[in-house]
């Protein structure tokens, strides 16, 4: 097995912790669009392996090079989040199977296309979903610190989302 620098791999750009050492997130892996590099794809994913994530979570619309996470040994999981899909039934799927993860003792990765709004809000409501953040504004300020940008008003809809299903009657779901 290769030695050194190179058999670490390379951190995925933006990467960032939004709870340390239990759940992060980062761009695709190998970037995306015309900026996405297969070499550069294969060092970050080496990089979440050598790092020990339980699991990738791919949130891109397309089930495009998640073969290159089987390929690399890397668990992985496909949760499409396009922005045609209706976020209420979405996110009503999401929470619940990250709140599951989340209690596992691994750490988890989930990437979309790039670190933008969709992915801001997604990790907000989670934090107001999920209770630990208890107010939504506070849920939009802690994202908004990590990710050391402010959100936009598709993140900030995806958290509006996130707290109706908290205060939806179970018997409506």
């Amino acid at each position: 097995m290769a030695k050194g620098k190179w058999a670490q791999g390379i951190t995925p750009r933006h990467f960032q912790w939004v709870i340390n050492d239990k759940l992060a997130i980062c761009e695709r892996p190998g970037g995306y669009g015309v900026n996405h590099r297969k070499v550069r794809r294969q060092e970050e994913i080496i990089w979440i392996r050598e790092n020990n994530f339980l699991s990738v979570i791919s949130l891109i619309p397309s089930d495009h090079n998640l073969h290159s996470y089987d390929e690399l040994g890397v668990p992985w999981r496909h949760w499409p989040f396009p922005p045609s899909v209706d976020p209420e039934a979405a996110l009503g799927q999401i929470y619940p199977e990250l709140q599951t993860l989340m209690e596992t003792d691994g750490k988890i990765l989930m990437h979309a296309e790039e670190v933008g709004d969709r992915l801001a809000g997604l990790l907000s409501g989670y934090l107001r979903w999920s209770g630990m953040v208890p107010v939504t504004f506070e849920a939009i300020t802690v994202v908004e610190r990590i990710l050391e940008r402010q959100m936009g008003p598709e993140g900030r809809n995806l958290v509006t989302v996130a707290e109706q299903l908290l205060n939806q009657d179970p018997a409506e779901a």
